[in-house]
This record gives structure tokens, sequence and C-alpha cells, in this order.
């Protein structure tokens, strides 16, 4: 499935998408509902992914 197939599938721009492939764009709560209905997962699921992520961003720059 190309990523204009699935931006088709989730309602919104492959520009989107993309970026939020490439860590461009975070996930936000509408991406969330969106990532979940398709893949058949929770919100919080993709919410929680996110947030580790941006935990994980926070910590390695702050100085040791």
């Amino acid at each position: 499935m190309t990523q204009v197939e699935v931006a088709e599938r989730m309602g919104m721009s492959a520009n989107r998408l993309n970026e939020l492939i490439k860590g461009k764009r975070g996930v936000t709560a509408d991406t969330a509902l969106r990532l979940a209905q398709l893949l058949k997962t929770s919100p919080e699921f993709w919410m929680n992914l996110q947030n580790a992520y941006d935990l994980y961003e926070a910590q390695q720059a702050m100085p040791a």
C-alpha cells in the first residue's frame, strides 16, 4: 500500500502522512484516532508512543 493510499484511507493529505513518517510531525490526538481506526489499535497506543518519544528527546537534550 502506498502512502497516498494510506492517506486517502485515513482522510488526510499525503503530505501530512509523509511528514509524520519522516518524523517532521508528531502524532496528534486526531492522527492517533485515524491510525487506530485504520490499523485496528487504540488511539492511546499511538499517543503513548508519541509521549515516550517526546520524553526521550527531552532527556537527551538535558545536560548530564
